[in-house]
């Protein structure tokens, strides 16, 4: 949407959408229906595009008239909050904190990169959820979310205004149920040719890491399964179905939560994670402390 929107149009178009005729609207707004269709022509002619299309005698949002709508609720939504505040009506309940969580990620990270927002003296109600990063930062472009977690940065490829926020980095450790761990712990990473292992599908970031590790190393492992869902892999590995990778990060609580082995470490491979926001300077608070507790305590070492 251009710059400069003239935000009375832009209130006459949500009200006419929410009526559904200009003829409502006018009675609504006591103005009269040429009044409400000049100015709608002014904010067409500004954005550059229709938003209503006629339908016998009423009126069809376009895409366009779809998408502004979405932004005009959220405009006027805060324009009512913002009134009962300056009326004094006090803001009630907790603050509400947005998360959106690459799905390849292990739940046990997020859960300990975002657990430092819960601790904050005003009260948070957190909402997690979960999906591929792409749709992620989508969410994040309309402040559906307040912060992604992801091992990637986002780049100028993808055309959404974020900024990244490095956590830290953690090497890997190579994890298998008690009976496989005996059997390849021994001279490790070798004991991997030709042995089970289960990794990430093919377009998350860590299998990629991975699979340049196991090439340069030339290692050849039987590639048992392969999972879009960290939890499903882990289980998988639980039940001797094949070894697995994950952040040395969280290597006791992996043991101790799926009693599994680790049969040894990987320090050449950094996984990094980033917290993404729409923000260059973090101010949100709960943002902020989760940055602050990532870079100082859990990826400290």
């Amino acid at each position: 949407m251009p710059d400069n929107i003239n935000y009375k149009h832009l209130h006459y178009f949500w009200i006419v959408a929410h009526e559904g005729s200009i003829a409502k609207a006018s009675e609504k707004l006591h103005i009269t229906p040429q009044t409400i269709s000049g100015q709608l022509s002014l904010l067409e002619d500004r954005i550059g595009n229709t938003l209503f299309d006629k339908v016998g005698r009423g009126l069809q949002l376009t895409e366009t008239g779809r998408l502004v709508l979405r932004y005009a609720d959220e405009i006027f939504e805060l324009g009512r909050e913002l009134n009962d505040v300056l009326r004094g009506a006090p803001a009630v309940g907790p603050s509400e904190f947005i998360v959106g969580a690459a799905s390849a990620l292990p739940k046990t990270i997020v859960y300990k990169i975002i657990e430092p927002a819960l601790q904050l003296p005003q009260e948070v109600s957190l909402t997690s959820r979960e999906g591929p990063v792409d749709a992620m930062l989508a969410d994040l472009a309309i402040h559906k979310v307040d912060m992604v977690l992801s091992d990637t940065p986002v780049t100028n490829a993808i055309s959404v205004k974020a900024f990244n926020h490095l956590l830290g980095e953690s090497g890997l450790s190579c994890f298998a149920a008690p009976r496989l761990a005996k059997k390849y712990r021994k001279n490790f990473p070798q004991s991997l040719n030709n042995a089970p292992v289960l990794l990430p599908t093919p377009e998350y970031a860590i299998r990629q890491l991975i699979d340049g590790w196991l090439h340069q190393q030339d290692i050849h492992p039987i590639i048992s399964g392969q999972f879009d869902d960290s939890a499903l892999m882990k289980s998988f590995g639980q039940a001797g179905e094949g070894m697995f990778f994950m952040s040395s990060t969280i290597e006791e609580e992996i043991c101790s939560n799926f009693n599994v082995r680790v049969i040894g470490k990987i320090d050449d491979i950094k996984q990094k994670y980033y917290a993404i926001s729409a923000e260059r300077k973090v101010k949100h608070p709960a943002v902020a402390a989760i940055c602050d507790t990532a870079r100082s305590s859990l990826f400290s070492n």
